[in-house]
């Protein structure tokens, strides 16, 4: 029966609006959103054995250069080579840039893929290429690896993952262009947590969990009876089957109340030297900029506590003017240089974090995955800066068996073209799936009954890492 009122709304409507007033809670993209199931279609099997438990993707927003970080060309010309020098690493004969020191000296825990290589050098389509595996394409908005590993999880192998959300994004899932990147085809459970604010900032707050403004526990608990008792007063004449509470609500209402969730979010909790390892001095007491060693650090807490994907959005890396200033934000500053800066900040959190996971005995089961949407003109710019190139770029991996010291494929002299071993976004979603012990060629199903792989056809794990 259709509960369409004379006031333009009905009992799924009122629901929604009724929730809005717990203060505007953020889960993923949109709290109400698509119902379907997303299901496994029969006789396909949902999983195969892989050491990973939960992965953790450092993205690294707008486009990094693989010369300037990775695949670094000391003998190139100096309009190639950049202002930065190369140094060795625990590797012989591998060499990356001379502001990562730290990955310099326990690369041989990382495997770096040179021979990435996508077919768009615009943002949008770039991002969705390689956060979903699948080429963008206009008949269907494909999900990201995130939101895929999460409604496996969560739905298809039906793992209890406790209160905290399957898929969250420190400290938000926004790219340049408006690039769609978030559940896609699947329920709005598999949707991108986004915290909403920067871990990086001294005033930090996660916003579904502040109460601090009437959002307290006893009103959201009215509301939810509120929400039930409505649900029961239209349930016998509600010819829809099974459960009429709305599933986001009771998601949202899980999450508020719960003392775990709000814990997982204190980053005060971690001793000093751990945060230092990060690259954070615990004694400031501003963190104004974007800082990816607390990002990371949170990432850490919340796969240790279940989640079984965490993506750290670091932005800052679409650089046209002035390459210089991947060392530090604000040339020039020398107090800025370091923490703050995107090179020395992501060889800082990426070696922490590794270093970490190790030590606690989590890099077995935990994938670390440091990605971007392209890479940069090999030759510098008329203003010291290097524009879009989709042609080849590069991608570093760690934990759950990859092996430590690996160099898969190779680009040119110029870092131009990929000179062996192309790996196309769509290898690299199947090589994480893989490694999560996910079939590549598992299909979902959209709200109308269409088969969709979460890898494409043809997408095959990376030889040398799988």
């Amino acid at each position: 029966m259709n509960h369409k009122r004379e006031n333009g709304f009905g009992r799924r409507e009122f629901l929604r609006r009724s929730a809005a007033g717990l203060g505007g809670l953020t889960l993923g993209t949109s709290l109400f959103a698509k119902t379907h199931s997303g299901l496994l279609l029969p006789d396909v099997p949902a999983g195969r054995p892989g050491k990973a438990r939960a992965c953790i993707l450092i993205w690294l927003d707008g486009g990094a250069s693989h010369l300037d970080t990775f695949d670094p060309k000391p003998d190139a010309p100096a309009e190639v080579r950049g202002p930065f020098d190369s140094i060795e690493t625990k590797v012989p004969g591998v060499r990356i840039n001379e502001h990562m020191p730290r990955t310099a000296a326990m690369l041989d825990k990382i495997a770096v893929v040179r021979s990435m290589t996508s077919s768009f050098g615009v943002h949008n389509f770039g991002v969705q290429y390689v956060m979903t595996g699948h080429k963008p394409t206009p008949a269907i908005e494909y999900a990201t690896i995130g939101s895929v590993v999460a409604h496996v999880r969560s739905v298809v192998q039906k793992r209890d993952l406790g209160v905290l959300p399957s898929n969250i994004a420190i400290p938000d899932l926004v790219s340049r262009d408006s690039a769609a990147i978030g559940e896609g085809f699947l329920p709005s459970t598999a949707s991108p947590f986004a915290l909403g604010s920067d871990p990086g900032r001294h005033d930090f707050e996660v916003r579904d969990l502040d109460c601090r403004e009437g959002l307290g526990e006893e009103r959201i608990e009215r509301r939810r009876r509120f929400a039930d008792a409505f649900d029961r007063f239209h349930g016998e004449n509600d010819a829809t089957p099974g459960p009429k509470t709305d599933p986001d609500l009771q998601r949202a209402y899980d999450l508020v109340v719960s003392e775990k969730a709000k814990l997982a979010f204190n980053l005060s909790l971690e001793e000093p030297a751990t945060r230092e390892r990060y690259g954070i001095d615990h004694r400031a007491n501003v963190h104004d900029a974007n800082n990816i060693g607390q990002q990371c650090l949170l990432a850490r807490r919340l796969v240790e506590r279940g989640v079984p994907f965490v993506t750290v959005n670091n932005a800052g890396w679409d650089n046209h003017f002035n390459i210089e200033t991947y060392k530090n934000r604000h040339p020039g500053d020398p107090n800025d240089e370091g923490t703050h800066a995107l090179i020395p900040g992501l060889d800082k959190a990426f070696s922490g974090l590794v270093q970490d996971l190790e030590e606690r005995g989590m890099l077995d089961e935990t994938l670390v995955v440091v990605m971007t949407e392209f890479g940069r003109t090999p030759k510098i710019n008329s203003v010291g800066g290097r524009d879009h190139w989709p042609n080849c770029f590069s991608a570093a991996l760690a934990g759950c068996g990859v092996p430590g010291g690996a160099v898969i494929g190779a680009s040119d002299d110029l870092g131009e073209f990929v000179k062996d071993q192309p790996v196309t976004p769509s290898d690299m979603a199947a090589t994480i799936y893989t490694l999560l012990g996910i079939e590549p060629e598992l299909e979902l199903q959209t709200a109308d009954g269409q088969p969709i792989r979460i890898a494409p056809n043809g997408a095959a794990p990376i030889e040398g890492l799988v």
